[in-house]
C-alpha cells in the first residue's frame, strides 16, 4: 500500500485554547462564555479571543441563548462532535479491533478481524486496510481525521516507536510499529501500551472527577495494570507502566519462566485459568491447540459453564478471582488509589463472578479499609476498551491542557 497524504489536525500548542475546548466537551449542555472565563480563570477577552478562533475552525458551535439572571442572554457554546475524528487500533494477540471515534469520544464506527498468524508486514497491512475500510463505510473526509491510535502489548520503546517482544506475538521483534502503519495509512500515529490506553479511554468516556485516582486492571490475553492519578494516565519513565505480570499470587502456584513460582502471568491469565480447568475436570485435557484462539475457544466455554451454574467451572473462576485480589490488594496499598476499575476483552465474560468475589476480598486486604471504602467496579467502555482509549489519546493530544506529553509524529 502506497503512502498517502493525510491532513492532520495540527498540534494545538496553545494551553489555553485547550483548557476552554476540554471544558466545553466536558459540558453536558453547553456553556457560556462568562462561565468558561469563570470556570478557567482565564480573562474575558482570552475567551473570547479563543472561543472566536475555535468557532472558525468548526470545532464548536453557538447552541442558543439561555437566561441566567439579570443582564442579557448569554450565548451556548457546545463541541461540534463531526467536525474531527479519531482512530483507535488494538493489536491483540488474537484480535484487532478497531474504532473510529468522534470529537467528543462516542464511537461512530467499529470493526473487529482476526490477528494474521506471526506476520508484522501482514498485520500492519489488515489493520490499513481495516482503517481505510472503515473510513469509506462512515462516508467522512480523511481530512477530518486527527490520527491514529494504537494499543499493543508491551514492552515498548516508545522513543522510537517500537514494539519490542510481546510475550504472546511470535515474530516479533523491535517491530517499528508507528512508523510503518503512519506509511501505510498517511496519518500520524500514536503508539501507546495496551494498559494505558485502555485506562485514557476509561478517564475520556467514564465520569469521574477532574482529580480522578484508580487502578485500572486489564484482562486481556495477558494481565496488565494502569495507573491513574489526578486524572491523568501515569506512563512511567520508559513509557511501559504496569508490567506486573511476575508479581506472585500464589506462592504454591505453578512455575513460571522467571523462576519464581505463582506469578499473575502462570496463574490470572485466561490461558492458565484454561490449564487449572482441564486439571480439575472441567473439561477433558485434549486440547490439540495453545495457541491465543484454542485457548479463547475454550475460556468462553469455561465461563459458559459457569454462568450455567456447572461447580468445578465456578471454582476456577473463583479460585481466578481469588489471586486477581491479592494482584490487585498490592498495587492499590502500594499506589493509595480512590478506586479499581476491571476491563479488557476479557473482562465481560468474568465480571458477573469477579464483582462478586472480589470486592469483599479486596476490603478485607485493603490498607486503608478503617479510612474509607474502595469501590471495584467493571469498565464503562466495555471489550472495546483498549481500541478506544487508544482513539482517545490521539483526541487527548487536541484537547487536553498538557504540555509535550504525547508523541504523534515521527
Amino acid at each position: 500500500m502506497g503512502m498517502r497524504r493525510g491532513t492532520n489536525l495540527p498540534r494545538m500548542g496553545d494551553f489555553n485554547q485547550a483548557v476552554i475546548l476540554e471544558a466545553i466537551r466536558r459540558s453536558v449542555d453547553g456553556v457560556s462564555r462568562i462561565e468558561l472565563a469563570a470556570a478557567t480563570g482565564l480573562s474575558a477577552q482570552t475567551v473570547t479571543n479563543i472561543t472566536r478562533r475555535l468557532l472558525d475552525d468548526e470545532l464548536i458551535a453557538e447552541a442558543g441563548r439561555t437566561i441566567n439572571g439579570p443582564g442579557k442572554p448569554r450565548v451556548i457554546l457546545r463541541l461540534v462532535p463531526d467536525s474531527r475524528f479519531s482512530i483507535g487500533v488494538h493489536l491483540d494477540p488474537a484480535v484487532i479491533t478497531l474504532v473510529l471515534l468522534d470529537l467528543s469520544g462516542a464511537v461512530v464506527r467499529r470493526r473487529v478481524v482476526r490477528t494474521p498468524a506471526k506476520d508484522p508486514r501482514r498485520i500492519v497491512d489488515v489493520m490499513a486496510q481495516a482503517i481505510e475500510a472503515m473510513i469509506a463505510d462512515a462516508g467522512i473526509d480523511r481530512a477530518a481525521v486527527a490520527g491514529v491510535g494504537v494499543a499493543a502489548p508491551g514492552p515498548l520503546d516508545a522513543a522510537r516507536g517500537t514494539v519490542i517482544d510481546p510475550p504472546k506475538l511470535q515474530g516479533w521483534h523491535r517491530v517499528p510499529l508507528r512508523a510503518v502503519l503512519a506509511e501505510a495509512t498517511g496519518f500520524a500515529v500514536a503508539l501507546e501500551k495496551d494498559t494505558t490506553a485502555a485506562a485514557v479511554g476509561e478517564l475520556w468516556t467514564g465520569n469521574g472527577p477532574a482529580d480522578d485516582s484508580f487502578v485500572f486492571v486489564y484482562l486481556g490475553t495477558g494481565i496488565g495494570a494502569a495507573l491513574v492519578r489526578d486524572g491523568e494516565a501515569e506512563r512511567g519513565a520508559s513509557r511501559n507502566f504496569g508490567e506486573i505480570g511476575h508479581i506472585v499470587v500464589d506462592p504454591d502456584g505453578p512455575s513460571c519462566g522467571c523462576g519464581l513460582r505463582g506469578c499473575v502471568d502462570v496463574v490470572c491469565t485466561p490461558q492458565a485459568m484454561v490449564e487449572q480447568a482441564e486439571s480439575a475436570g472441567v473439561f477433558p485435557d485434549d486440547r490439540e491447540g495453545n495457541d491465543v484462539e484454542a485457548v479463547e475457544v475454550r475460556f468462553t466455554q469455561l465461563c459458559a459453564r459457569a454462568a450455567a451454574g456447572d461447580a468445578s467451572a465456578l471454582q476456577v473462576l473463583r479460585r481466578g478471582a481469588a489471586h486477581l485480589t491479592v494482584l490487585i490488594s498490592v498495587l492499590t496499598n502500594a499506589f493509595d488509589v480512590d478506586r479499581v476499575v476491571l476491563g479488557g476483552p476479557f473482562w465481560s465474560r468474568l465480571a458477573s463472578v469477579y464483582l462478586e468475589e472480589i470486592p469483599p476480598a479486596l476490603d478485607r486486604r485493603s490498607a486503608t479499609r478503617a479510612v474509607r471504602p474502595l469501590p471495584v467496579d467493571g469498565t464503562v467502555v466495555g471489550d472495546d476498551v483498549g481500541a478506544v482509549g487508544a482513539a482517545c489519546v490521539v483526541l487527548d493530544s487536541v484537547l487536553t491542557p498538557r504540555a509535550s506529553d504525547l508523541y504523534l509524529e515521527d
